[in-house]
């Protein structure tokens, strides 16, 4: 298949950033490691792959905008292409030996009104050599194969997954999730919870789960998922209900195929508004 020049871009960048990567996960006890907060925590590695990236995006687009996990937002507020990273969402997973983690990239276009949207996305697992990929327009893929959501639509055979608050999330989320979970777990096949949301919805977009919901993401991980999902055929709003469009703050995202996402929504909602 003949990629785009920025899907190009993005897929050699991340690529490239993954082979350190990969070196570093298979001597993981060797990692120097500081410690961010509870259950956050920033690796040499981390810091590593963010710098290669952001070295290989600015070689090929010079003007475009980042925000970025480590080093937060640079060049200019006036941009009109941004290159939103997260260079290891999974951390943890990475910590510990768990092959659940990846490389996420999403290009967000901003129009002169003001406007935004996700135009384009890659989510890349190096450990299962897993490049998932989607254009505004154009489709999801996982490497050459097209992506579709799953087709079901009773709750009772669904997978949802979700990220389970811990130690650094703040405590009043925890009740809403709790919340969440009773009602849920009587009326579905299972909950997952694997620890890197970029890839969540990845596996959304592959038709690997029927939804997921998480409140409090961060843009990085989640802004390329997002487009992932859309573009697999899927839904991707607000617990309200609203189009994420603002990827300067915190998002709260449910996600799911046409026929699930409607009752996960309701699900959450009533269970943030009690």
């Amino acid at each position: 298949m003949r990629l785009s020049p920025h899907i190009t871009v993005m897929q050699n960048a991340a690529i490239k950033a993954a082979k350190r990567l990969l070196r570093d996960f298979s001597e993981v006890e060797q990692l120097q490691v500081s410690i961010k907060g509870p259950g956050d925590f920033v690796t040499q590695a981390d810091l590593r792959a963010e710098a290669t990236l952001r070295e290989e995006l600015a070689r090929a687009r010079p003007g475009y905008a980042f925000l970025m996990e480590e080093s937060g937002a640079s060049g200019g507020d006036n941009w009109s292409w941004r290159w939103i990273v997260d260079p290891l969402d999974g951390t943890t997973n990475f910590l510990h030996g768990i092959p659940q983690w990846a490389i996420s990239i999403a290009l967000q276009r901003r129009f002169s009104d003001g406007q935004t949207e996700i135009a384009a996305a890659i989510v890349y697992n190096p450990a299962t050599n897993e490049m998932f990929w989607a254009e505004k327009g154009v489709g999801a893929f996982l490497n050459d194969r097209r992506l579709r959501v799953s087709a079901r639509r009773i709750m009772s055979e669904a997978v949802f997954s979700t990220g389970i608050p811990f130690a650094k999330v703040q405590e009043g989320l925890r009740a809403p999730f709790l919340r969440v979970l009773t009602r849920l777990m009587p009326q579905v096949a299972g909950i997952r919870r694997f620890g890197a949301a970029a890839l969540d919805l990845a596996w959304l977009a592959a038709g690997r789960y029927e939804g997921f919901w998480e409140i409090g993401l961060k843009p990085w991980d989640c802004a390329a998922g997002i487009l992932l999902v859309k573009e697999a055929g899927g839904y991707v709003t607000t617990p309200e209900g609203q189009e994420i469009s603002d990827f300067d703050q915190d998002v709260n995202v449910v996600a799911g195929n046409s026929h699930l996402h409607g009752p996960l929504r309701v699900t959450v909602l009533q269970s943030l508004s009690e």
